[in-house]
């Protein structure tokens, strides 16, 4: 019952903008963090941003921090990934997750950083592709 959709992908020149957003329902949202992770062809899924929604506090990753903003809408049960000054380099398949225990996340993402984020994950979306072209 629980799910997460993706939307608001496509095909953008380097230095545009896109919107993701990641529609949720089935579980407590304010009680979860949601993430951002993409994998990109060849490449192992990385996480991107993360907000731990019962107080808002963001986490990005040192690749797309002062790039991209992370928000989300409780009242929607959606999580926003505003993403600007985009680069070849941001291509790939972008996923939202959720993860129940916002504590554990809140202190890898303090402790080790945002890149190192993905089991702690248990629920994710189908993706949406963001192709960034020069």
């Amino acid at each position: 019952e629980v799910q997460l959709v993706e939307s608001g992908g496509g095909l953008v020149q380097a230095g545009g903008s896109l919107t993701l957003s990641c529609a949720t329902s089935g579980f407590s949202f304010d009680d979860y963090a949601i993430g951002w992770f993409r994998q990109a062809p060849g490449k192992e899924r990385e996480g991107v941003s993360v907000i731990t929604n019962n107080d808002g506090t963001t986490y990005y990753a040192d690749s797309v921090e002062g790039r991209f903003t992370i928000s989300g809408d409780n009242a929607k049960n959606t999580v926003y990934l505003h993403m600007n000054t985009l680069e070849p380099e941001d291509t790939a398949v972008y996923y939202c997750a959720a993860a129940a225990d916002i504590f554990v996340v809140a202190t890898i993402a303090r402790g080790l950083g945002v890149e190192g984020l993905r089991d702690e994950f248990e629920f994710w979306g189908q993706g949406t592709q963001v192709t960034v072209s020069s």
